[in-house]
This record gives structure tokens, sequence and C-alpha cells, in this order.
């Protein structure tokens, strides 16, 4: 007796091989290697397409994983599984000094829950939570090299020193023997933007010795986006460690039509043997906090430094020589253009409005509003930066190295709509409308490809023995609903997702069930 069987779907098993029709049976959370005989549940999936669970390679749910336990902004997607601790920053290995100060840099990526329980300290003790608390989708971790800097140098400007290096390294290899995938970099978020190639080379030393990964926010979406690219590869090829190039875009007025050149980076890297995959998401508008424009020197010291730094005229003016005469660093390089900048949350501005526009309300130039609102909001306003390209978006997702990365920010009262549409609009707006990709290969770049890079073990394809986490789809109906304007709509198209043969949607409900689990790295590099 099956547990469920799934009949008559057009089935795309995550290779990107031709779709085929099949009934599919699940016993015990397993795909099982026959069909036939009764089941205890029979879903009728003619016209149908059955797929393995979707993953993201780029969450930030780490928090909304227990507060919101249901995850209707992922599993309505179709996501089973997805990568946390993204961009160097989120909230384990921490101690009683770090995890305040993070807590309150992240508030606008996070929220700051109140009554919440932060009695972890450990990579180990934040995965053990997870499961403790039940999760509606599986979950990978990778260690935070920003939260690594900081509970061990502090959000000082200045390289490590040898001892705080090896101490940075020790951590890093028990997250990694704790569970954790690999390691994420923030290069343009403090403080992981003071680590210099010393520190980022001994801790990719580190991952190739483990058969982790690296996973960089890289120093420069702008007008050093080559060379920015161009570092994290050396390190790959220079350490051996795999390199996965997240959220990989080229983006601002500089780059227009300029994703050619970065791909002849990333197709000569391969050929060379580096380990390289990279993701992204099907928008333009990029997604990050007002803070992160500052120069870095503004952000040294923490919040508290950053504060003050903001109260300083002296400091106010420095701070308006770079964002707008000489390219801030956290703005990419690149001089801010307050009319692309538009506030996705905030605590005592209107959202919706540019920086340029709330600035004019005010009667105020634009870097005066920015300092002013990062004040009020003390450091926790998001938004939306309008500077992506669509020949440059459609180029990245077309390499045969590709995934699928959300990068969705599920906070504020307007976040950016990829946090509850990236994979529907791959699904339905790239390739069913305009055919950038075939079905078998969009549903390739979000399953069976990111399940190699994780080390998934028996999961992202839909074969006998592996896990039964799958999702029913209506390919001729699927699409994202999810806008600027109303970001948290759920997609069509997606009636049925289970976890582990357990349904998390139903009928295009969900259903409240908890089978999810987080995934951890074992001792010989399987992730189970």
């Amino acid at each position: 007796m099956h547990d469920l069987l799934v009949r008559g779907a057009w089935v795309v098993d995550g290779t990107g091989a031709a779709r085929y029709r099949a009934d599919t049976a699940v016993t015990g959370g397993v795909i099982t290697p026959e069909a036939s005989g009764a089941a205890r549940r029979v879903v009728e999936a003619d016209g149908l397409v059955l797929a393995p669970g979707f993953i993201d390679m780029h969450a930030h749910s780490d928090l909304a994983v227990l507060t919101e336990p249901d995850h209707l902004a992922k599993t309505a997607q179709g996501v089973t599984c997805e990568v946390l601790g993204q961009d160097g920053l989120s909230y384990a290995p921490v101690d009683d000094t770090t995890l305040p100060l993070l807590r309150r840099q992240l508030a606008g990526w996070n929220g700051d829950p109140a009554g919440f329980d932060w009695s972890w300290r450990t990579v180990g003790e934040y995965l053990d939570r997870l499961d403790d608390a039940g999760l509606a989708a599986n979950a990978c971790y990778l260690v935070p090299h920003g939260t690594l800097r900081a509970l061990v140098v502090g959000w000082e400007d200045r390289p490590a020193t040898a001892a705080e290096l090896a101490r940075m390294c020790e951590l890093l290899a028990q997250g990694l023997r704790e569970g954790a995938v690999g390691l994420s970099t923030g290069l343009t978020y403090t403080p992981g933007m003071y680590a210099d190639s010393a520190e980022l080379t001994a801790l990719c030393r580190v991952l190739a010795a483990h058969g982790a990964y690296h996973c960089p926010h890289t120093r420069s979406y702008g007008a050093g986006a080559l060379a920015a690219y161009a570092e994290v590869i050396d390190l790959a090829r220079r350490t051996g460690c795999a390199l996965h190039l997240t959220h990989a875009t080229m983006n601002f007025g500089v780059n227009e039509g300029r994703a050619v050149e970065f791909l002849a980076l990333v197709d000569a890297a391969r050929a060379d043997g580096v380990d390289l995959t990279l993701d992204s998401y099907p928008y333009l508008p990029g997604s990050t906090t007002l803070a992160a424009l500052l120069p870095s020197w503004a952000t040294a010291g923490g919040p508290a430094g950053t504060l003050a730094r903001l109260r300083d005229p002296a400091a106010r003016e420095l701070i308006r020589v770079a964002v707008e005469e000489t390219g801030s660093d956290g703005c990419h390089g690149v001089v801010t253009d307050w009319s692309t900048v538009q506030l996705s949350g905030s605590r005592t501005a209107e959202v919706g409005l540019t920086v340029a526009e709330l600035a004019s309300r005010r009667g105020v130039r634009g870097t005066t509003a920015f300092l002013d609102l990062l004040l009020a909001d003390e450091l926790a306003t998001t938004i939306l930066q309008h500077v992506g390209h669509e020949a440059n978006v459609r180029a990245i997702m077309r390499h045969p190295a590709h995934t699928v990365g959300s990068d969705g920010l599920l906070t504020g009262a307007r976040p950016h709509p990829r946090g509850w549409g990236t994979f529907p609009r791959y699904l339905g707006h790239y390739s069913r409308e305009l055919g950038v990709l075939t079905l078998e290969e969009t549903i390739a770049r979000m399953t069976g490809r990111p399940a190699r890079r994780l080390g998934l073990h028996r999961r992202g394809l839909i074969r006998p023995g592996y896990a039964a986490d799958l999702v029913l789809l209506d390919p001729g109906a699927v699409r994202d609903t999810a806008t600027f304007e109303d970001p948290r709509r759920r997609p069509e198209g997606i009636p049925y997702v289970f976890v582990a043969g357990t349904p998390v949607i139903d009928g295009g409900r969900p259903t409240g069930a908890r089978p999810g689990r987080t995934l951890r790295r074992q001792p010989r590099g399987a992730v189970r």
C-alpha cells in the first residue's frame, strides 16, 4: 500500500531531459520503484507537470521559518528547500555580546521580533532550534563570514590578527562539522567588507578541506563588478574551494549590456577546472537596506558608531561627497541616483517613495533625506534599487551554470516581490511567455542542478529512492502575481507541494504540516 500515488502527470525529472507521462508512487516519504498497486491517497494529475521540489539557493528566511512556520512565501511557490545564512550575515555562531548588535544590524532584513527566544549560540544549536520548532520546508545553512568576524574581531575596519584569523577558521570548521554546507561572505556589508585577501584565502582553504563551497556577495555589482568577480574566482582557483556566485548580476548604467564579459570570466574559470555555479533572480530591481549605501568607513564600529557619524556634521559632509560625487563603495562605486532608490520598509517615512521624492517633499537635498531617514529609522530602512538591465538578466539565466535564488527579504511594508514570486515568474514569464528557457531547462535550474551544488543526498530529482519533495504545477497557468505594489500575493498554477511525501500545499491551500527539517553536511560530505 503506497502512501501517495500521483496518476497521469507529465514528469519533468530535474535533469533537463524531455518530459514523459507516468504515474509516481510514494511510500515512507520516498519515491518508490513501482507505481502499481493501491494507495492511501491518489491525486489525479492529468495535464499537470510533476517536478522535484524547488530549491531556493539564496533565502533570507533565517527568522521567518520560526516566526511564520507555514512559510507560505516559499511553499506556495513550490520551494521545498532553501539555503539560509546568506550575504555573510546571520545569527549563528554568536555570543551574548555579538547577538544584540547583529539583531540591530539585521532588523531591516529580518525584523527583530519581540518576545523571541534567542537561546542558541552555535550553528548546531540554531539548526536544532529549527528542527525543534518544525519546518514546512527543508533548510540548509551557510556559516556567515561577517558574523564570524563580528564575533572574533568586532566591527573594526582593520585586518584580523593571526590569532583572530585562526579563531575564525576554527569557528568555520566547527560550523561545517555541525552541518553547515559552506561559507557566505558579504563584501559590501560591515563587518565582512573589512576582510583582506589573506583572510578570505585562509577561510576558503578550510572550505576546500571540508568539500564545502564559498557563496560570496562580492565587493561590487556596479563600477567594480568585473574586478569583484575576478577576486572571488581567483580565490577559488588558488584554494581549490567550490564557488557559487549568488545573485549574479551586472547592475547600474556602467554595466548595461556587459553580462557577456562577466560570463566570459565564468567560462574561463570553468574551463580551468574551477567548480563554479551561480544563481540569479528574475527581476530588474535589487533590494537591500538603505544603510548599505553608506561608505565602509562610515559603518566601522557597528550600529552605534554608524549612528554617531550620522549625527556629526563633518562626517555627514564626507558621506555626502562619497555618495554624490565620488561613488560610495557601499553603493558599488557608483554615484547614487536617488530617483532609483525606493523605500520598501520604514518606521517613519512613506513607503513607495523614492529618496528623491522624499527629499523634494521635505525641501532638502537627496543625501540629507537619506541621512536623516537612517537616523530616524535607526538604520532599519529597506529599499528597492532600480538598477538592473533586462538583457543582462536574460543572458545570465541562460548560462549552463545557472540556478535560481530569490534573495527575497520578507519584512517591511512593501518588500521586493521576488520573495513571493521568483519561481513562478521563471516558469510563467521567462519560460512559457518569453521562451528564454524550456520548461525542462527551467526546472533543472530549480532542482537537480542546485541539489548537486549543495551535495544533497537523494534529493532534487524524480527517481526511485529519492526523497518525495515534489511539486505539481499547471504548465499553462503557473505565474507570479506578486507586484511591487502588492508584493505578498501568492502565485497561481501550483496546486500541490509535497515535502517528504506530506502535502504542505494541498489543492492550493496550506495544510499546516511541518514535514521539513534541516539538511546537514555529514563527515564524508553528503548533505542529509
